[in-house]
């Protein structure tokens, strides 16, 4: 089942009260939510986190208060009580479980509804949905494990809480669906914003990958060619694979430059937003390792293998198999709910767990925006990209000159290209991430090409460490800026950066220089 509204949750503990009041509705499955409650003796405390941080996202994208309404300073101790939320679902004859309710106060509740919170004025049992409430201290705060036993929340206006003995959960040890949803668990507490399981069949991708080769599509990424059939046989690539935990990390932060604004002034540098932060390749790769980590420390040593756009893995595939999105046309994984402004990370491992169902949906239905947005018409199909033309190649993965037909359809992208991401209409669900490892440094989101382009290459290394850019190097970081600056406004500033390039080491730099100043009509001798 999944929550329709919450509209209020208490829980009484002794003299001790928590109201949760998430105020928007949510469609989310509770599973495991985990709130820290922070203690602070006799004053009240607040708490307010993020709704994301929530396990299993409920009220996803929205915040939920936490209140602590009571000052007794021995409550924390009381906390360790082990108590259960009821309500009424929305569909009760779907559930047959009932519990007698002692509620803290009276209820007035004129009428008994389907989608009401509850309690029979004559103290006869309700059907209801219970919520396992286990509190353990940690320092000055308490942590509190909210487990669903039975159905979920649905629309309601107060719950009531008392001692109870709840039927026994799960074990994660014991019962693999249970298995699953831990692993989900500590997945989300780890960082990730979504996690799914899926085995290692993709001959249908396999099909799609040979014939796009086959088109040459694949440009001079010779390493997509030599890998043959490993990237579509994980249990190939690594032997003994069964399951392949798949992983979500939201990368699009506040804090950066607005997108449209900057590649409508074309004297300024546009990097693509992936890339303004850290290198999510070493901290997605070590969540990941983490995750590996505590999997086994609750279920026992496995055999894994993380990866993070690093090997020769369909990433997009088996994201989609763990029902985590779909493929869209820009060849983008696509959550109707998040956009597609995340990264995509992976686990392999030996381990036989139940797969989630595959997202079987394509949601782009007529919608053409992102094939006619591409500047260089490198979407030459639904789903199907000449890698030739895609200016994220040709700025990243291109090592030679890049073919002239193309460079003023480049504009001032320097290092990649989101546009087929920016008119994508789900990207308007997209929420901005809380990882401050991804926040833009060195005001790369808005740094004018003129001034990166005078960058030694001292400057380079200093201002790309630890960042993604680095990897195309200095010679690469001037030949694109070097194009950019030939597709900007001729100006005094623009021919003279240029003409003191004209003469560079770099005769892949100077080619591109010659083009720029013939492009203004400037000549350097």
């Amino acid at each position: 089942m999944v929550i329709d509204r919450c509209d209020c949750t208490r829980m009484y503990s002794g003299r001790r009260m928590f109201a949760a009041n998430p105020e928007n509705c949510v469609d989310e499955q509770i599973r495991f939510i985990e709130i820290a409650i922070a203690v602070a003796g006799h004053r009240a405390a607040d708490v307010s986190p993020r709704a994301d941080c929530l396990v299993c996202g409920v009220a996803r994208g929205h915040s939920t208060n936490l209140h602590d309404r009571y000052r007794e300073p021995r409550a924390t101790r009381k906390l360790r009580q082990r108590v259960t939320v009821a309500a009424v679902v929305a569909a009760t004859t779907q559930n047959n479980d009932t519990l007698r309710l002692r509620p803290a106060r009276a209820q007035h509740t004129p009428r008994r509804c389907g989608g009401t919170l509850h309690q029979d004025p004559r103290g006869h049992p309700v059907t209801g949905c219970c919520l396992s409430f286990n509190a353990t201290h940690c320092g000055d705060a308490v942590k509190i494990l909210v487990r669903c036993i039975h159905a979920s929340i649905v629309r309601g206006s107060a719950a009531y809480t008392a001692p109870v003995n709840p039927p026994d959960l799960p074990s994660p040890a014991s019962d693999p669906n249970a298995r699953v949803l831990r692993i989900k668990a500590l997945a989300r507490e780890l960082g990730f914003q979504a996690c799914g399981i899926t085995g290692t069949q993709l001959s249908d991708d396999e099909a799609r990958l040979l014939d796009w080769l086959a088109d040459g599509f694949h440009g001079e990424m010779d390493y997509m060619q030599r890998h043959g059939t490993r990237r579509s046989r994980p249990d190939a690539l690594i032997p003994g694979t069964l399951s392949v935990i798949s992983v979500r990390m939201d990368y699009l932060h506040a804090e950066a430059q607005d997108m449209q604004a900057t590649l409508d002034d074309p004297n300024m540098a546009y990097v693509s937003r992936y890339a303004l932060g850290r290198d999510y390749h070493k901290l997605m790769r070590h969540r990941l390792a983490r995750l590996a980590e505590r999997i086994s420390e609750e279920f026992g040593a496995f055999g894994y293998r993380a990866f993070v756009d690093s090997a020769p893995v369909l990433e997009k595939a088996l994201a989609r198999n763990a029902g985590l999105g779909w493929i869209g046309k820009n060849a983008n994984l696509i959550d109707p709910k998040r956009g597609s402004w995340f990264f995509l990370g992976e686990l392999y491992t030996d381990l036989p767990l139940p797969h989630d169902p595959v997202e079987s949906g394509n949601y782009c239905g007529t919608c053409t925006r992102c094939i006619d947005a591409c500047p260089t018409g490198a979407i030459v199909g639904p789903n199907r990209i000449d890698a030739r033309r895609c200016i994220s190649y040709l700025t990243i993965e291109l090592q030679g000159s890049i073919p002239e037909p193309l460079r003023a359809l480049i504009g001032n992208r320097i290092y990649g290209c989101d546009d087929c991401q920016l008119v994508c209409p789900w990207n308007k669900f997209t929420a901005h991430t809380a990882e401050k490892d991804f926040s833009p440094r060195h005001a790369l989101d808005r740094i004018d090409l003129v001034d990166a382009f005078a960058w030694s290459e001292a400057d380079f290394l200093s201002r790309t460490e630890g960042s993604p850019i680095r990897r195309i190097g200095y010679e690469r970081w001037l030949r694109n800026i070097a194009v950019a600056l030939g597709n900007a406004p001729t100006s005094h500033a623009v021919t003279t950066a240029l003409a003191e390039r004209a003469a560079d080491a770099s005769e892949l730099v100077r080619e591109h220089v010659q083009w720029a100043l013939a492009r203004h009509s400037f000549s350097a001798t």
